[in-house]
């Protein structure tokens, strides 16, 4: 009885989240066509993602740094591409922040860093985003306004740039409490499974852009396990194709967790 009940409140909620933020047709089609990745899902998943982007908007609260406008079309740009990888797997997901800051162009983050002989090494670094566990997550408008123009490019040349995928990467990473490439897998099995493969193509993946081979994961993923998920992961949604082709190992391991083929 508690239950039916508790499922018949969570469906009134998420019919008045939709109904309070409902996505306009012709704000929808412009984010489809600045994002022809998005473009090329099925009629049944736009629909899909339409809906989650509304009950995203409902949950999560932008906030504009500097003076900086979160219009509806810059939360609506954010919203489809965050959802993209949860499209199968759910909100829930991102259930661990709830605030967005929006910056209208990179941040420069003061950074630092102890050497061997222990000292430390004050430096600034340019960010285009930025995850954290328990939120905030920090996008700029100028780095998701260009990623349209990126596209022009062959992303089986040139890695692909995709930064809100890649920070929603992180967060689904992040997810169990490390950043590690290792997004939380149901048994200590299959994320034994998920580190032979992942560390098996991500040394792989290093030997390939150590022979200067082009390649659609931007050649940042050879820092560390935990940026390979993330690049690979932007090229898995916006260039499947050219990741079947150069990483094909990669790309079943990830439509194997994101529970999707976007080649389809």
């Amino acid at each position: 009885m508690w239950r039916r009940l508790q499922q018949a409140w969570q469906r009134r909620r998420e019919t008045r989240a939709l109904q309070r933020h409902a996505i306009p047709e012709a704000l929808w089609q412009l984010t489809l066509w600045r994002y022809p990745f998005l473009a090329k899902r099925s009629p049944a998943d736009q629909q899909a993602l339409r809906r989650l982007c509304s009950l995203f908007l409902s949950e999560k609260e932008f906030h504009g740094a500097a003076g900086f406008e979160v219009s509806d079309e810059v939360a609506v740009a954010v919203a489809a591409q965050a959802c993209l990888p949860v499209l199968r797997l759910g909100l829930d997901w991102y259930s661990g922040f709830v605030g967005i800051v929006m910056h209208a162009d990179e941040v420069l983050a003061q950074r630092e860093v102890v050497d061997e002989d222990g000292i430390v090494h004050h430096y600034e670094e340019a960010l285009a985003g930025e995850a954290m566990e328990g939120g905030p997550l920090m996008l700029t408008w100028s780095a998701i306004d260009d990623e349209g123009d990126a596209l022009d490019s062959d992303p089986a040349e040139a890695g692909v740039f995709n930064v809100v995928i890649h920070e929603f990467a992180h967060i689904i990473d992040m997810r169990d409490g490390v950043a590690d490439g290792v997004p939380p897998l149901p048994s200590g099995a299959a994320r034994e499974q998920w580190l032979q493969v992942l560390n098996a193509e991500w040394q792989a993946f290093c030997e390939w852009i150590e022979q200067d081979l082009p390649s659609p994961i931007d050649a940042y993923g050879c820092e560390c396990p935990e940026e390979f998920f993330a690049v690979a992961s932007e090229a898995f949604f916006v260039a499947p194709d050219a990741l079947w082709r150069a990483h094909p190992g990669v790309y079943q391991l990830l439509s194997g967790f994101f529970q999707q083929d976007p080649r389809a």
